[in-house]
């Protein structure tokens, strides 16, 4: 069992989006930028093992349909 397609391209583009931005904001503006990379990282690992992940519980109360899977 997994995600909907809607609420696992919705994570997919927020964690890819935020870890662009923050490498561009690395390189830009200030290199401690990669502090944020590397916790959204962290997050998706720790995501993997525990199932639960607060993007998600977001997108859940947004409305966006969701399979069992995440909480």
């Amino acid at each position: 069992m997994g995600l909907s397609d809607a609420l696992e391209r919705a994570l997919l583009l927020t964690v890819g989006g935020l870890i662009i931005v923050s490498v561009l904001l690395a390189v830009t503006v200030n290199i401690n930028w990669l502090w944020l990379t590397g916790l959204l990282g962290a997050h998706l690992a720790q995501a993997s093992f525990t199932g639960m992940c607060p993007v998600v519980m977001m997108f859940k109360r947004m409305g966006l349909p969701s399979k069992p899977g995440f909480t």
